[in-house]
């Protein structure tokens, strides 16, 4: 009998599952003792901050995180908090920011404090400060039928955040985007154009990290409400975008 060789279905699905085994270890938790994370949420109810925050909070606590939550953008005035932080996780869609505050945090991610986030509580948080829509690398504009059936292609199979995963289908809204160039987009999805005829075959980037001065930006636009993140390669994505925003080798 000849050698038995997996499919690459096969292969990405015990690679994804090794890689979730790895992180889940008590070693792994030990390793980030002394990192501390500050989540911020706010904002339209309808994106479901709080039960969103209630996902990833603990999930970042078990992996060995000092979890801050907060619900007011005025911990960005507090310098000594911001720059203690190794990553900062915001959940707070549109609403406005105040320029202390917007200075507070712009300031502290280009110094070196990471930033992570998903959907509107990242790229529609503020609507009228450019240079925030600068430092996330995207700004929402329109999802065309609202909440439909799209599918997620993952274009890179060799960065840590998205190895082993495969494409998968999406419920949801599907984001098109005003993106940065330079943004190192790793999954992407196309319209179809029957909710917006002259977008037909736009391929529109979903999941990127990029830098912003020394500070690293991860953003994933999906998780329009809590049960998305039901998707194991949603909420899988997030998870590793925040371990390597929040500098953690996965």
């Amino acid at each position: 009998m000849g050698e038995f060789k997996p499919s690459r279905r096969t292969f990405l699905r015990n690679t994804a599952a090794g890689v979730s085994a790895m992180y889940a270890s008590d070693a792994f938790a030990q390793r980030n003792n002394g990192k501390k994370v500050l989540i911020v949420w706010g904002g339209w109810e309808g994106h479901e901050p709080k039960q969103c925050v209630d996902i990833f909070a603990p999930w970042l606590e078990s992996k060995g995180f000092e979890v801050i939550i907060s619900e007011t953008l005025d911990s960005y005035l507090d310098r000594d908090l911001m720059m203690s932080c190794d990553l900062i996780v915001q959940s707070f869609t549109m609403s406005e920011i105040t320029g202390e505050q917007s200075k507070g945090l712009l300031e502290a991610v280009k110094s070196g404090i990471n930033i992570a986030g998903w959907h509107g509580g990242l790229a529609d948080s503020f609507r009228q400060n450019t240079e925030y829509q600068f430092m996330v690398g995207g700004q929402w504009v329109a999802h065309p039928g609202g909440v439909i059936d799209y599918t997620v292609n993952i274009t890179d199979h060799e960065d840590p955040i998205t190895h082993g995963l495969s494409d998968f289908r999406m419920h949801s809204e599907q984001y098109y985007m005003h993106v940065d160039p330079i943004n190192e987009v790793l999954a992407t999805t196309t319209f179809n154009g029957e909710h917006a005829p002259w977008i037909d075959g736009v391929v529109m980037p979903v999941v990127w990290k990029k830098m912003y001065g020394k500070g690293r930006v991860f953003y994933s636009s999906l998780g329009h409400v809590s049960k998305d993140f039901q998707v194991y390669e949603a909420r899988e994505i997030m998870q590793r975008g925040m371990l390597w925003s929040a500098g953690v080798t996965i």
